[in-house]
């Protein structure tokens, strides 16, 4: 049934129970576990980011967290044997893992939540909302751990 599993991850704590539905899921469906990090790009300052003092390093350094979260995740996938692939882009994280699911024939995309509500939910987004509004394939939201 899935053949292809997107985990798009932030690398943080609150991300490792999706991460591991997703190497289950994958494992379970002998899929390929596609792990994606999006570093948050802004576009706001000067229309494309660029210009702005020290956001070069900011960047370089985000995209070096980012391959080192991903990579710990395939590590673990393919600890279980599971095939896994992992990606590291810059720009809008909604659009960029819908995006990465097209361009890869995703079947379906597995994505922690925050569990924000109200307020902290209006002010801060939900990159998993708006994955889970816009997306055409399914999207499995994994809550984080309520101890967490």
């Amino acid at each position: 049934m899935f053949d292809r599993v997107l985990l798009p991850t932030d690398g943080s704590e609150g991300a490792r129970r999706a991460e591991e539905t997703a190497i289950e899921l994958a494992d379970v469906h002998d899929a390929t576990l596609h792990v994606l990090y999006i570093v948050d790009q802004p576009t706001s300052v000067s229309g494309t980011g660029e210009g702005v003092p020290g956001l070069d390093n900011l960047l370089d350094a985000l995209e070096q967290e980012g391959e080192e979260a991903t990579g710990d995740v395939a590590a673990r996938a393919e600890d279980r044997g599971v095939e896994a692939t992992s990606a590291v882009r810059r720009g809008n994280p909604h659009d960029d893992i819908l995006t990465y699911a097209e361009e890869n024939d995703i079947d379906v995309i597995v994505m922690g939540t925050h569990g924000r509500t109200g307020v902290k939910r209006a002010l801060l987004g939900s990159v998993t909302e708006d994955v889970v509004r816009h997306s055409e394939i399914p999207v499995l939201t994994v809550h984080r751990d309520p101890e967490a």
